[in-house]
């Protein structure tokens, strides 16, 4: 097996860090625990499962502190975890192998990032990398920092790891959020004014304001990122443009929305992009466009998020049956939605019509 240290760095997480720890602990890896500022139980907690604990003096730069947690570990491989984050999933003897046939690549790992949205618990399905040499390797950029190699900078090679996790980071009150965006946000323009032309700095500041659900903020910067030649093939773009109709959406502006429609084949790879011109279709009284979205929802193998081919395509297609007076069919839908909290709402109150 790969000798491998988990390398953390934390702020105040008494409230999750026992819980990301003790998933740690049976696989024996080394954990490194850079503390920047608690003022809570953190250390005092982490300190249950390691004695390599090391305080940071925070610079508003958060690959600086990455960095400072590489320096510390024993090994020279490396797995970047956070304190919200949870390992669910790993087959460690084949991402050992893995780690041998990649020596100078990085692996990614598969994320499952929890929020709440139509009174459900939804999970949006990533892959990040978080593993790799930290001979080759180190951070930049003081937030959403970027794993870059020593040499080629942004340009490496990557595999996915037999490993998976959870991530509650987008659970917390609003008023948690509240502070993490305005945190990020004032590091984020920071760095935008001095690469005023970089759209993925314009996406982050979206989406740290969709977490808030200020959609007009929202739209106004992924917007922004959208006036620069993106590629459609990246994952944050593919985020980008469903989140940009989210929030066209909801700051009424549908009209707007179906413009969309230019860059239709470039994105209808996933059954979330159907999902999201589904909506589109039907916010602007196009019920048959907006059917047929949902129906290649349906039937899209390719997903992100909780649902996004199964109840909620299954649950608009019952809304458009209902507004089109058609509620028997409207009910076989919505029951077919299972247990989604909109769909047996709907079952309700329809059936005390009948």
């Amino acid at each position: 097996m790969c000798l491998i240290s988990v390398c953390m760095i934390a702020k105040n997480e008494e409230k999750n860090i026992e819980k990301c720890l003790a998933a740690i602990k049976p696989y024996g890896f080394e954990i490194i625990v850079a503390d920047t500022g608690s003022t809570d139980r953190t250390k005092e907690i982490a300190a249950r499962y390691t004695d390599k604990i090391y305080d940071f003096k925070w610079i508003d730069d958060f690959s600086a502190a990455r960095n400072f947690s590489l320096a510390h570990a024993a090994n020279d491989y490396v797995l970047i975890l956070d304190c919200d984050e949870v390992i669910t999933e790993l087959d460690i003897e084949l991402m050992s192998d893995m780690i041998r046939q990649h020596p100078e690549s990085v692996g990614r790992l598969a994320i499952d990032n929890h929020y709440i949205s139509n009174q459900t618990d939804m999970v949006y399905q990533d892959r990040l990398g978080r593993l790799f040499n930290r001979k080759f390797f180190h951070f930049e950029s003081a937030i959403h920092e970027q794993i870059t190699h020593n040499t080629t900078g942004m340009h490496y090679e990557s595999y996915d790891l037999p490993l998976r996790i959870d991530h509650v980071g987008y659970l917390g009150s609003v008023t948690d959020l509240r502070s993490k965006v305005e945190r990020n946000n004032t590091l984020l323009l920071h760095e935008l004014e001095k690469d005023p032309g970089n759209p993925y700095l314009y996406f982050q500041i979206g989406q740290s304001y969709n977490m808030i659900y200020d959609y007009e903020n929202s739209y106004i910067y992924y917007g922004k990122a959208l006036e620069y030649d993106v590629n459609p093939q990246e994952e944050w773009v593919q985020m980008m443009i469903i989140a940009y109709a989210n929030a066209l959406l909801h700051t009424d502006r549908q009209a707007e929305a179906l413009q969309l429609e230019a860059v239709y084949d470039a994105f209808a790879t996933t059954s979330d992009f159907f999902c999201c011109m589904g909506q589109i279709y039907m916010a602007n009284g196009q019920y048959v466009k907006a059917m047929m979205e949902f129906v290649k929802a349906l039937h899209c193998p390719v997903t992100r998020e909780t649902g996004t081919n199964s109840f909620i395509p299954t649950y608009n297609i019952g809304l458009i049956n209902e507004m089109m007076g058609k509620i028997e069919d409207a009910l076989i839908h919505y029951r077919n939605c299972g247990d989604f909290p909109m769909a047996v709402e709907k079952v309700k109150e329809l059936e005390s019509k009948l």
